[in-house]
């Protein structure tokens, strides 16, 4: 037989159908009478009585027990008693004779009972109704990276829309307060727009100084904070402190775990925080496509009715950098949050202004920018820019080849093979001090050309062995150009790398000039000879005139 509902309809049928009698019934399906009865009065099963347990033993210390409950509400909520040390306490002080699962499951019921008893309520959340366009919800989380090879604990920022559940998330360096500004300002240029009733927030020294207690949201906010709200038009909700007002923002604090699992797990290896943060650029749009709980409609969808009625952007950006004003050292570094970067030379001893950012490093001399770096996350750490010092080295050549620029450079990809090449080939023609000196004309063209036609016409002098900076400018600007005029016919058929020949080499019959596809100079060997005959004959129409004779 199946279930105890299918024996109740199979009972009922045959009294029904068949007229048995409860014996006849109860003998057919092998019950007792007491069952028959119960089908016969109704369809529906009654439920099992479960036996309650009873603990003897307990009973005497019942009393005591709800007396610690009782206690239990005035204590420290981190120093409460739990069962565990309940039960401890029986047996050390009171010698009882108990088990714990029987104080366990005495305490779970009584603890509720004991809670009715005094007025308090269990805690009972109410969902929530958000409209779109209205509210949003910011929280910063912790995860780790593989930057640059090196394991490294990072903040990921997280803006997210409770009515669409769209997320913008970016990951920086620190959780200080030009990375919270930058965050925001990024969501709102990624979404098109601003919350117009609030945004909830923790309470984040990045934008609350006091958390006054007893007024449950009055808070002292940064002015920085305060200007940023003003600029962007939308007003800050703060939870309450604690484990108390972490539901009130619950939406984004699943999101940061949701976010983390999905896409960061196992930990990204990336070689800067711009590289992973692109990245996620590319997870946040792929996340449009996801649902959220039992939704039938999709994040991207829910925020195309969302996006509309978004408050408007300002029309300026907010400069969420940190202003300071430190001093440029003797050798050319200027000293931010414990990491150094490299400004033009001739700012040596000039006090400067840094807009120091979550991501980057502005540097300005006045209204002029100065120099860009990213910002360096290793404390002690440096960022050095080689184009910075390349008027110095014209005057000190012999200080290249040890300068940590040079090695940054090269670490940095920015001096290539073909800069190394040139730099030997160079230094063999013209000696290492005139060679260096002809690299950093070479170096300096970068202010003025792309890189590619530098490379270019780098290539070309090499090629040639015409290691000058002079045939590098007229070659780089031939390459920007496209222009192939004026070139000898054979050279237009071998590889447009053989462009440039020095006058030198093809004089002396250098191989170079030979391949490069130039006529022999078959030209006779220049002579003064007619011009002494000249001065001869000069000379002697002076002393004739003046009646002396050439001895």
């Amino acid at each position: 037989m199946g279930s105890k509902v299918e024996l109740y309809s199979e009972i009922r049928r045959a009294a029904r159908v068949e007229g048995l009698s409860v014996n006849a019934l109860a003998k057919r399906f092998r019950v007792h009478r007491r069952t028959v009865r119960q089908a016969l009065a109704s369809p529906v099963p009654p439920e099992r009585k479960v036996p309650e347990r009873r603990a003897p033993k307990l009973g005497a210390f019942r009393l005591l027990i709800d007396d610690w409950l009782r206690e239990n509400l005035a204590a420290p909520k981190k120093q409460r008693m739990t069962a565990t040390r309940m039960h401890a306490r029986l047996l050390d002080e009171h010698a009882a004779d108990v088990s714990y699962a029987a104080v366990r499951d005495y305490v779970a019921k009584r603890r509720r009972e004991i809670l009715v008893e005094v007025g308090r309520v269990p805690e009972v959340f109410v969902p929530q109704l958000h409209a779109p366009g209205a509210e949003a919800e910011v929280d910063f989380g912790e995860v780790w990276v593989i930057l640059a090879g090196v394991k490294t604990k990072c903040h990921m920022f997280t803006f997210r829309l409770s009515h669409s559940g769209k997320a913008i998330h970016r990951v920086y360096s620190t959780q200080s307060q030009e990375a919270f500004l930058e965050g925001h300002i990024d969501a709102f240029e990624e979404i098109g727009g601003v919350p117009n009733l609030h945004i909830k927030y923790d309470n984040l020294t990045a934008a609350v100084k006091t958390v006054i207690y007893g007024s449950d949201r009055r808070r002292v906010e940064n002015d920085r904070w305060v200007l940023f709200r003003s600029h962007y038009g939308f007003d800050a909700f703060y939870c309450l402190p604690g484990i108390d007002g972490a539901h009130e923002k619950g939406g984004v604090e699943g999101e940061v775990g949701r976010f983390r699992r999905t896409w960061l797990s196992p930990m990204p290896e990336v070689d800067s925080l711009a590289e992973l943060n692109a990245q996620i650029r590319r997870w946040d749009a792929r996340d449009d496509r996801r649902r959220v709980s039992q939704r039938r409609t999709t994040v991207g969808d829910d925020f195309a009715v969302e996006q509309p009625l978004l408050g408007p952007l300002p029309a300026e950006r907010f400069d969420p950098g940190l202003v300071l004003h430190p001093r440029v050292d003797r050798s050319g570094l200027v000293t931010v949050r414990m990491a150094k970067y490299s400004v033009p030379a001739r700012l040596i001893g000039r006090q400067l202004r840094v807009s120091l950012r979550a991501s980057e490093v502005v540097i300005f001399d006045g209204r002029e920018e100065a120099a860009r770096h990213e910002r360096v996350v290793a404390r002690g750490g440096e960022s050095i820019v080689l184009d910075h010092y390349l008027e110095v080295l014209r005057h000190k050549p012999g200080a290249l080849p040890g300068s940590t620029a040079l090695a940054a450079a090269r670490q940095a990809g920015v001096f290539t093979a073909a800069h190394e090449a040139f730099w030997q080939e160079t230094r063999k023609v013209n000696g290492d001090s005139a060679g260096t000196r002809e690299l950093i004309e070479v170096l300096l063209l970068h202010r003025s050309m792309r890189t590619a036609d530098v490379l270019a016409g780098i290539r070309a002098a090499v090629l040639v062995g015409a290691v000058t900076a002079d045939v590098v400018v007229v070659e780089a600007r031939l390459h920007a150009g496209g222009s192939t005029l004026h070139r000898h016919p054979v050279a237009h058929e071998n590889t447009g790398e053989q462009r440039v020949v020095s006058l030198t080499q093809r004089r002396l019959r250098d191989p170079a000039a030979v391949i490069a596809g130039l006529p022999p100079d078959r030209r006779p060997l220049p002579t003064v000879t007619q011009y002494d005959e000249l001065l001869r004959r000069r000379v002697q129409a002076t002393n004739e005139r003046e009646g002396t004779t050439d001895t």
